[in-house]
């Protein structure tokens, strides 16, 4: 059978503009305090996106690299493996985490359960990683 991969430590549920910030950060692979600015539409101050980032970096999501008077903010694990650790804590959280499994495979559209009894057949290739 697979290899678990090991627990990370939660990041922590995100707040909307976290969020907002994240999906800049992973969709442009980094990004600085100026450009993420740029990229939203609602102009935050400066220390507004400063302060995001710090929180990010303390929720392990992203560190700060050196790029000459400024910094850039990479991300520190994908946005899959962010949902998944959320996964992972709100099954955490549940008082019956089997009838909490039972019932989200229930509700899965059945292309996902297609996809979740290949991988757990053993038909996990890296074709089907990055699918939908």
């Amino acid at each position: 059978m697979n290899e678990k991969p090991q627990a990370e430590a939660p990041a922590g549920r995100l707040g909307p503009l976290e969020q907002k910030v994240m999906d800049l950060i992973w969709d442009h692979s980094g990004r600085t305090v100026r450009e993420v600015m740029d990229d939203l539409p609602s102009r935050p101050a400066y220390t507004t996106i400063a302060t995001v980032m710090g929180n990010l970096e303390r929720k392990g999501l992203v560190s700060p690299s050196r790029e000459g008077r400024g910094v850039r903010y990479l991300p520190q694990r994908t946005r899959e493996e962010h949902a998944a650790g959320m996964m992972r804590q709100a099954l955490g959280v549940s008082r019956d985490r089997t009838a909490s499994i039972l019932h989200f495979v229930d509700t899965m559209p059945d292309d996902e359960r297609d996809l979740l009894r290949a991988y757990l057949a053993g038909e996990n290739s890296q074709d089907s990683q990055g699918s939908p």
